[in-house]
């Protein structure tokens, strides 16, 4: 009896323990719906691309239609990011009150820090790389660049984003190898793995 209460002692201290130290309230739901906006802003987005290239005279969109493509692109991406930040968000707020845990203390922000630096990091390398018309690489460094955050991240919230952000990272490599097909492989870093990581970790933590 006293060797069961004692570990249980200790699975209380070490939830405690992780509960100050990392932010546990993210939700597998916003996971899973971040991936489904992924897909279907790489449908819209393979529809404007073959649109263009399809138009009569133009030969190479990425030369003819450059800015008028870049900007459409650039607004797909904007949008499917910012409905996935807005939906994790009250999700996780949503989650955390649900819970009675604090949303906004000191590991939420630690969270916050550590997977924004990497990603402003490559926001502002894609955005040079749009400028000087790299085209063919802003869907691999994306790719890359988000699973350096989500790994950098990791640390400070569920270990299993890890996993996440390795899989983006190998897929962001891959895609330096076949340049053309960025929204392929993009397609499936923020859609599928998001979609399948978020229907993990809802079985996982959520249920």
């Amino acid at each position: 009896m006293e060797n069961n209460n004692y570990l249980e002692d200790l699975s209380e201290i070490k939830s405690l323990m992780n509960r100050s130290s990392r932010f546990i309230s993210l939700s597998g739901l916003s996971g899973i719906l971040a991936g489904v906006y992924a897909l279907l802003g790489a449908v819209i987005a393979y529809f404007r691309i073959n649109y263009y290239q399809t138009m009569p005279g133009v030969r190479n969109i990425y030369e003819q239609k450059y800015i008028e493509l870049t900007v459409e692109l650039s607004f797909i991406a904007v949008f499917v990011a910012t409905a996935a930040i807005i939906t994790g968000i009250w999700l996780t707020v949503k989650k955390a009150r649900k819970k009675g845990e604090p949303v906004w203390d000191m590991s939420s922000k630690r969270l916050l820090v550590n997977f924004l630096i990497p990603l402003v990091t490559g926001g502002i390398f894609i955005l040079v790389m749009i400028a000087k018309k790299n085209i063919g690489i802003v869907a691999p460094s994306t790719l890359i660049f988000y699973g350096l955050a989500c790994v950098n991240a990791s640390k400070y919230t569920l270990g299993d984003i890890r996993f996440l952000g390795i899989a983006n990272i190998i897929t962001g490599l891959v895609a330096t190898l076949f340049v053309g097909y960025g929204l392929y492989f993009w397609a499936i870093g923020f859609g599928v793995f998001h979609i399948f990581y978020g229907a993990l970790m809802y079985a996982k933590y959520d249920k």
